[in-house]
């Protein structure tokens, strides 16, 4: 009666669609880090992510566990085919929670979490863009099991990809500095959110054009024929310039919902370019799905465990909403 392939579908694409826009903004705090004017910035600006960081990473493994489960082929060919950008995409992650519990009772030593913050959240926000970067451009496989070597996920598209999902991030934190912060933080995140925009959609450009070259199947699914996938381009034109009319308005709030919906077009555009495909350029969702008993015993446990995580996501958010205020630490 259901298809239940479809269902899971449908949960891990919200799970990962909600890790990367809420890990993303705080992410891209950590990107930011360095450039910020002074210690009191950095004292905002982590203060700002403090409270929810760790409840947004539960999104993470939402999405990761449930993909386990209901797909493990792609579990069996994205593991070997991507140990290391697993492994740094993790490391980074390690790095920067360590720092949020040390950075505040460290003195003289500060500086040192201050980088390990910044660098753990770069590396962290490139490994995820060398994945997607991956996941566009295939991998080779015999059968159901991964046969390429341990750099092949390595290429120029990749690191471009890595490098887009960087300065995504970043634009996401200086939006999200903007609607958390007030005085000297917020007037610095609002000179550096345009250059942010500018260069997103430079590399919004870039991936369009390389992304068809790197792809036979994107490719055919854009240029084949008219569909309605060019409204995705032409939506996000149009968001960014409304985002940018509200940096300029200095409207506190619009810019992160703005920058949000940006993330939206993009993560949609790129799911309908590789649909059905979980593992391209040969294998579709149904093809690396489980069985259906599995599914549906995975199914009935999910619907006790999500509003449990929406639920607690909400709270987090109704209490320390609001703008942080220099010196009280977590209690804005």
């Amino acid at each position: 009666m259901f298809d239940l392939t479809l269902i899971w579908i449908v949960i891990i694409g919200i799970s990962v669609f909600m890790y990367v826009l809420m890990d993303g903004f705080d992410l891209g705090v950590g990107i930011l880090f360095p450039f910020a004017p002074d210690d009191s910035a950095r004292d905002d600006l982590m203060n700002s992510v403090a409270p929810v960081w760790d409840g947004n990473e539960t999104w993470l493994v939402l999405g990761g566990t449930g993909l386990l489960a209901a797909f493990p082929m792609i579990y069996g060919v994205f593991l070997p085919a991507l140990y290391i950008g697993v492994f740094l995409l993790l490391a980074g992650l390690i790095f920067r929670g360590i720092a949020f519990e040390f950075r505040f009772k460290s003195g003289s030593n500060r500086h040192w979490w201050d980088r390990s913050f910044s660098i753990g959240s770069t590396v962290a926000a490139f490994a995820q863009g060398a994945v997607v970067g991956a996941y566009i451009q295939g991998f080779e496989v015999e059968g159901f099991s991964y046969v390429g070597g341990a750099f092949d996920w390595l290429t120029p598209f990749t690191v471009m990809t890595g490098i887009g999902v960087v300065a995504g991030y970043a634009l996401l934190g200086a939006t999200w500095a903007i609607l958390k912060t007030q005085g000297e933080t917020r007037d610095w995140a609002y000179r550096i959110a345009p250059t942010l925009l500018a260069v997103v959609m430079g590399f919004f450009l870039l991936v369009s054009i390389w992304t068809p070259l790197a792809s036979e199947h994107v490719r055919a699914r854009w240029f084949d024929q008219v569909s309605l996938l060019w409204a995705f381009p032409a939506l996000t034109v149009a968001m960014a310039a409304w985002t940018l009319h509200k940096l300029r308005q200095r409207s506190d709030a619009a810019p992160f919902i703005g920058s949000m919906i940006l993330f939206a077009l993009f993560y949609f555009g790129l799911l309908a370019s590789m649909w059905p495909y979980a593992v391209p350029p040969e294998h579709t969702f149904w093809d690396a799905a489980s069985d259906p008993g599995s599914q549906l015993f995975l199914l009935l446990g999910m619907l006790f465990l999500l509003p449990i995580i929406l639920g607690y996501t909400a709270w987090s958010y109704w209490v320390f909403r609001g703008k942080v205020r220099p010196g009280e630490g977590y209690g804005h």
